[in-house]
This record gives C-alpha cells, structure tokens and sequence, in this order.
C-alpha cells in the first residue's frame, strides 16, 4: 500500500456519497485517458459499460437533482446505494491486504461516504424547504 492510493480512495469513497456516478465516470474516464494510475482493482472502471452506465445514470441524476423533492427521494435511495459503494470503493484499493486491513478501509469508505452523503442530503432537505426555487437549481 502507498499513500497515493489511500489518498485516492479516500476521495472517492467520499465524492461516491455526493454523486457516485460522477465519481465513477470521472475514475474511468481518467483510467482510460491515461490521466491517473488507478489501483488495478480499479482497472474495470475504464471499460466502456461502466463508462456508459455510470454516464447515462449520471444523467439521470442531473435532471432529478433539478426536480424538488425528486432530489431528495433519489438521496433517500441513494443512502443505500451510496455508503455501499463508497465502503467497496475504498476497501477494492486494499485487496492485497490482512482481511482486518480491508475491513478497517470498508469501514472507512463508508463513513466517508455517509457523511458526505448525510451532508447533501440534509442540505438538499433545507433548500426544498424553501419557498423559493432558484436555490435548488443553484444547489444542484
């Protein structure tokens, strides 16, 4: 393990609870491009289906970020989905690790995620509440 790739998982895990979509198309993108040195347990985000999925559902999520309350139903599902993901990202980056090694970084990406992710989220909450609509635009 060096320290770039803590660091880079770190940051994913943690972007993954605000929008892991972006964060996988981004990772993949720059694997692709030759941008970035991934982890090569991160090699499969450059390939063109994960490309494709991650830019067609982060699409989806653009234009439900911009709909009241549809932004704040896709966070509250996107609870499950992102923390998880978040955990996996962060614990792949560590696979030639001790199993208690791999369980420590899962735990770590995930609290990274949930915590970025319970910031959105409860950001998103306020700003619906609201009575104006520009700043639900501008949040998104």
């Amino acid at each position: 393990m060096d320290w770039s790739s803590l660091w880079l998982a770190m940051g994913a895990a943690s972007t993954s609870g605000i929008n892991l979509y972006a964060t996988v198309l981004t990772l993949g993108l720059l694997q692709r491009f030759h941008w970035l040195q991934l982890p090569e347990e991160w090699r499969l985000l450059g390939e063109n289906w994960v490309l494709v999925l991650a830019g067609v559902l982060f699409l989806v999520e653009f234009v439900a970020d911009k709909i009241p309350w549809v932004d704040s139903s896709w966070d509250a599902v996107h609870t499950f989905i992102r923390v998880p993901a978040g955990a996996a990202l962060m614990a792949s980056a560590f696979v030639n690790l001790d199993n208690a090694s791999r369980l420590a970084a899962a735990l770590l990406g995930g609290s990274l995620a949930l915590t970025a992710h319970g910031a959105k989220a409860t950001a998103r909450l306020a700003v619906n509440a609201s009575p104006e609509p520009f700043t639900n635009i501008g949040l998104s």
